[in-house]
């Protein structure tokens, strides 16, 4: 049911299909899934599903380098164009590439539905995300909120589970 939902967002984001589409391969741990991006009106739209997880949540971000090399470190860190802190997608302050968590299921299955419009799929932006990688982290993303460096820099999230180019 949550996937005929999410498809059906999908259609109703574009008639002509995605934008961008990215396929996960795993990281740390056996992650797979497909994501789909949509720009609409100064929004990026992200809907899939990721498989493979943890139940619980996890981080789930933009990362710098469109390297999916050793486990998906070779993506670097966080897309931060604009030279900020780690925080909510929701926050003033955050990284361009800071989308958040997601949920899996018991099944360890998130269904991903993200609307952000921080980040873009025009090239002329310098939040431009297309060739850059889409991380799914093993943890949980503390948003900024854990009263320690690394809160700052990476939300302690973790490993890498999977990963994928935009």
């Amino acid at each position: 049911m949550k996937l005929l939902i999410l498809l059906s967002v999908a259609a109703l984001c574009s008639s002509t299909g995605p934008d961008a589409v990215v396929d996960l391969v795993p990281g740390s741990n056996q992650v797979s899934g497909r994501l789909e991006l949509y720009s609409n009106y100064g929004e990026i739209t992200i809907v899939g599903a990721v498989s493979g997880l943890t139940e619980g949540l996890h981080g789930f971000h933009v990362h710098e380098k469109g390297d999916l090399g050793d486990g998906c470190k070779a993506a670097g860190g966080h897309f931060n164009p604009f030279n900020k802190n780690h925080g909510a997608p929701y926050d003033l302050e955050r990284h361009a590439g800071d989308l958040g968590n997601v949920g899996a299921d018991y099944q360890g299955v998130a269904y991903i539905n993200i609307v952000d419009k921080q980040i873009s799929l025009d090239s002329t932006s310098p939040a431009y995300i297309g060739g850059l990688a889409i991380v799914v982290h093993a943890g949980v993303d503390d948003l900024g909120r854990g009263g320690n460096p690394e809160s700052l820099k990476t939300g302690n999230a973790g490993q890498r589970s999977g990963c994928g180019i935009i």
